[in-house]
Parts: structure tokens; sequence; C-alpha cells
């Protein structure tokens, strides 16, 4: 890529795109494309193409998606293939109707057959049923990837589909409702510690900043009470969902940001096709081949965060997938391999968190 080539990044607020776009700044690309869902609905088709038509991007890293974790991924099904269907397919089509050089399309490990052989690498894709509970947003990720593929096949594009595994990191969604595992366990973790330490003020500061369901920093004690015990936080104790034996791989947001704009400048489709006849699996898994279980995820939370109560790990709730680690040795072939252990980055989105509590 042209360091003043238009690039444009769909979903720049992101966790993902937010990443992508800072490593692309550091990087010293200057012509970088940024709308806001306000300033461009990606699912008006007709405002899409005319975004295209009218800025003619050179690049295109999408990223933009409705995402969550278990719970809103089980919960709002119908809302999650629709509006993932209709972003990707209107961002795709009009890269390809505006000429657009180069798209890289971001997906997710959860594309995988829920009993995939571990670890999972791409050619395990539609090869067994998905996991039931986020089978809708899979099936709409696997539809981009299918549809970068095609595009390319017929149109002589050139576009490729990135599977990132499990991220955490800058930009986050705290949401304790529709967030997903990292992020919620370490929210319930600190809030579970301020109120172990009676400090109200943070709890309160932590309100204000991310209301939970219309709650917010000022409302009475009670109402905040009555919030957080409603996701299992207590003086004393944090709820996890499941039992937590599933084992999951995480990667640091920012170091999947590196990756993605390593394979938009040195990678391009043609380098990925091992099958003339039939082209298949082209997509690129984005891992480090390393896992840990939830429990172990809570107790390496509470030891960074300082927390000394217990967890309680809720049977009842849906574990989901009880293992699903990536085979990241296609991208080590090309070049790239990931630098930050989960020990660090949990302590990097810590002190994130805390630096997010303290702006105005």
């Amino acid at each position: 890529m042209d360091g003043k080539a238009k690039i444009y990044v769909a979903g720049h607020r992101g966790l993902v795109g937010s990443a992508i776009t800072r490593n692309l700044a550091e990087k010293g690309y200057e012509n970088l494309l940024l709308r806001t869902h306000s300033e461009l609905d990606l699912l008006d088709q007709q405002k899409v193409i005319s975004f295209f038509e009218n800025e003619k991007p050179d690049y295109v890293f999408l990223a933009a998606a409705r995402v969550g974790g278990i719970v809103a991924n089980n919960t709002y099904r119908g809302r999650f293939i629709y509006e993932n269907l209709q972003i990707q397919n209107n961002v795709i089509h009009a890269s390809y109707l505006s000429g657009v050089k180069k798209l890289l399309f971001l997906g997710s490990t959860c594309i995988y057959p829920r009993e995939a052989p571990q670890p999972m690498s791409e050619n395990c894709l539609l090869t067994a049923p998905l996991e039931y509970t986020n089978e809708p947003y899979a099936i709409a990720k696997i539809a981009g990837i299918k549809m970068c593929e095609s595009y390319n096949l017929q149109y002589g594009t050139n576009y490729i589909s990135v599977m990132p595994t499990n991220l955490y990191g800058p930009n986050d969604n705290f949401d304790l409702e529709k967030s997903h595992v990292m992020p919620a366990i370490l929210r319930k973790v600190y809030l579970a510690k301020c109120l172990m330490e009676n400090d109200w003020d943070a709890i309160r500061n932590d309100f204000s900043h991310l209301p939970v369901e219309g709650v917010n920093g000022e409302a009475e004690k009670d109402a905040i009470i009555g919030k957080l015990n409603k996701y299992g936080i207590t003086s004393g104790s944090v709820e996890i969902w499941g039992s937590g034996k599933p084992l999951r791989e995480f990667l640091w947001s920012e170091e999947m940001a590196d990756a993605c704009v390593f394979i938009m400048e040195k990678v391009d489709f043609k380098d990925l096709i091992s099958n003339e006849k039939e082209v298949r699996n082209t997509h690129i898994n984005i891992g480090t081949g390393k896992e840990i279980s939830i429990r172990n995820l809570a107790e390496l939370t509470a030891e960074t965060v300082g927390y000394n109560g217990k967890f309680v790990f809720n049977s009842e709730k849906p574990d989901g997938t009880m293992r699903k680690l990536t085979d990241p040795s296609k991208l080590h072939n090309l070049g790239w391999k990931h630098k930050i252990e989960i020990e660090e980055g949990v302590g990097l989105l810590y002190d994130w968190y805390l630096k997010k509590l303290k702006t105005k």
C-alpha cells in the first residue's frame, strides 16, 4: 500500500477497527477515510454505494460488524445474522463497483465447527455443525468469506479474509450484558473488588462511564446494587457463566491489527490458492495457538486486579464450545507471529480500563 493511498476503515471506532486505524497511522499512512455510524449507515446499500463512488478508496479494511458475547449472540439471533450479512454485502459489493484495489474482511474463529479438531486449521471450515449459540453470526461470517472468494474468482478482485481469535484490548466492550468474556470478567472483578472495599466513589464513577441498563452513577445505592447482583457481582463473590472448564485463546487487539496491516501489505489472494480446480479455505487464521481455561482466566484477572473474593461458576448457564484453539501456522509461514502473552495482556487491558474511568 502506498503511504498516500486512500484507505477506508469500516468500523473504526470498535475494538478491531480502532486498533487497525492506530496501526495504520503509526506506520505513516496519511489518507484514512473514517466515518461514524451517524455519518454512514452501512446497513443502507445506496448510501454505501454513494460513499464509495464519491470517495473512491484504494484499500478497505472491513472491520464493521454487529458483535457480542454468548448472551448477545444467543438472544439477538435475527439481528446478528441480518445486520452482519447486510453490512458485509454492501461494503464488499460497493468495493467491487468502485474498483477498490484490495479489501481485508474480518471474521471470527466461531466459523469453525463446534467439534472441530484442535487446533483448528483453515481446512476445518464447513466440515461439521457449528456451535448453536453463535450460529447466526458464524453463518454470516462464512458467507463473507465465500463472497470474497467468489468475487475474486469471477471478477478478479483481491479480497482476503482473516479470522481473528478472541480479541481483547483498547476500546473493548465492557457492557455487562453484551460484552465478550474477557472484558466482562475484568469489569465484574473490578466492581466486586470495589464492593469488598466499600469504595462507592469508584463504583459510581464506573457506572457514570458505563451505565448498566439505564442505571448510572447518580442512581440510588440500592438500584446500583440491584444491577450488580443481577450480573452476579456481590461483596465477596463473582458469578461466571458456565463451568469454567472451556478453553479459550486470546489475542491482544493491537497485535491483531498489526497482522492485518502486514497481510494487506505483503499478501495477495493468489498467494493463498492451493488448488486451482476448487479454490476453498483461502482465509487466514490470526491467533496465538495458545489457550487458557475460563477458570484460570478469572483467577489471572483476580490476581491482576487485586481481588481476593471467590468465583461462583454457574453450570446451569451454557459453556459454549469447549475448545476453540486456532492453528496459526499459515500466518506464521507468511511471516507474522504474535508477541504479547495473556499474562501481560490482562495487565494492559486493566491499565487501559482504569485510564478510561479517569476520563471525563
